[in-house]
């Protein structure tokens, strides 16, 4: 099945910052893992604490940076992909899930913090992004945040940065 990850940045070299391909893959896998049934396309938008903490004042009207912003466009029920037919682009057939926005700074600094890679924070923040644009959330401590975390962990070891 042939998703469309739209990836840009306003950060200058991002592609050196991070691995570009390995966020594409990650959001490929979490697609898979989650058993997406149709193509679907995502956008995701590289950018630093300045711009993410502008966009998190914009629209959830709280004004610090953060690590990972995500926007679905549809409501989705975690682990049970059923895409409302008003979600698919007539022009390209794909359900329109949604936008991630990503700091590259807190990438540096969580892979620093967390005592693993960059790519592997960048990976983990694209497959936690996509779970949020599924349905999954984690508002407390209860079950939801448990099945979040434990669809997280089974797909970055299927990717292969669990470490």
């Amino acid at each position: 099945m042939k998703h469309t990850i739209h990836i840009r940045s306003t950060v200058l070299a991002a592609g050196r910052m991070v691995d570009i391909a390995l966020l594409r893959r990650s959001i490929r896998m979490a697609l898979e893992e989650e058993k997406v049934s149709c193509p679907c396309h995502v956008d995701v938008l590289l950018t630093d604490d300045e711009g993410i903490r502008a966009i998190n004042r914009k629209f959830r009207r709280i004004g610090k940076a953060t690590d990972v912003l995500s926007f679905p466009l549809q409501e989705l029920v975690p682990g049970h992909f059923v895409p409302d037919k008003r979600g698919i682009d007539p022009a390209t057939g794909r359900f329109m899930l949604g936008d991630i926005v990503i700091s590259l700074e807190r990438v540096r600094a969580q892979a620093r913090q967390f005592g693993h890679s960059v790519a592997r924070e960048g990976s983990y923040l694209c497959v936690h992004a996509v779970l949020h644009l599924l349905g999954y959330d984690h508002v407390d401590e209860g079950p939801d945040k448990r099945l979040m975390r434990s669809r997280e962990k089974a797909i970055m070891a299927r990717i292969g940065e669990g470490k």
